[in-house]
């Protein structure tokens, strides 16, 4: 095929076997994307590539798309799967007979991986890569909350140390434990104190005696 001579085409073949690659793997649709991808980009590299010589880089590209899915699966982070685009680039790049056709198979890639994520819009996606994304927010309407609402409850309430704060310990609150802090004072174990306040994130407490002093 001629026309894979030429730069523009081969972007077009590239970006077409990229996005379709991707979208297999960001979306189910029984293999359908996934075959479409392959066999544009087995008709880019038998077109650049001479035989057993080039099989390296048909393994380099390979290696690099399974570190992205591995990165998915397991690790979710994004780390390996920075690899893996990296190695998918040089994968592209290095067959193409001039530097600007490799370039411009390598931003064939870039604009085609992020564009394959459109396809989660449409179609039903993977669920490997909610984690890596953080699409799943964690909400209170979800039984999520960072801030633990029974704290707000024990504001006024007297308590009695159990550990030494210096200055943060553990209370007994109506038979419960709870980890507090002071502020910036030291006391010892069996000190009554009351709850001043609470945040949701820690609770403070103060003395009885210092409380009475006040008021």
């Amino acid at each position: 095929m001629e026309l894979l001579d030429t730069a523009v085409f081969g972007f077009l073949v590239v970006f077409l076997a990229t996005l379709f690659i991707f979208g297999e793997v960001m979306v189910r649709v029984r293999g359908l994307f996934g075959v479409v991808g392959i066999v544009l980009m087995t008709l880019y590299f038998s077109y650049h590539l001479d035989g057993t010589d080039g099989m390296w880089i048909v393994i380099l590209y390979a290696a690099g798309l399974a570190l992205i899915i591995f990165d998915g699966k397991v690790t979710t982070d994004g780390t390996i799967a920075g690899v893996g685009i990296l190695l998918m680039i040089f994968g592209l790049a290095i067959p193409a007979p001039s530097f600007t056709y490799g370039f411009m198979a390598a931003m064939a890639f870039v604009f085609a991986a992020p564009a394959s994520y459109l396809f989660t819009k449409v179609f039903p996606s993977r669920t490997m890569w909610k984690k890596m994304m953080l699409s799943d927010r964690l909400t209170s309407e979800d039984g999520y909350n960072s801030i633990n609402e029974t704290y707000k409850e024990l504001v006024g309430k007297e308590a009695v140390t159990k550990t030494p704060f210096r200055p943060t310990g553990t209370i007994d609150v109506d038979g419960r434990l709870y980890s507090a802090t002071t502020d910036n004072q030291w006391l010892e174990p069996e000190t009554r104190v009351i709850v001043d306040a609470a945040d949701g994130t820690r609770i403070l407490v103060r003395p009885v005696q210092e409380n009475k002093a006040s008021e």
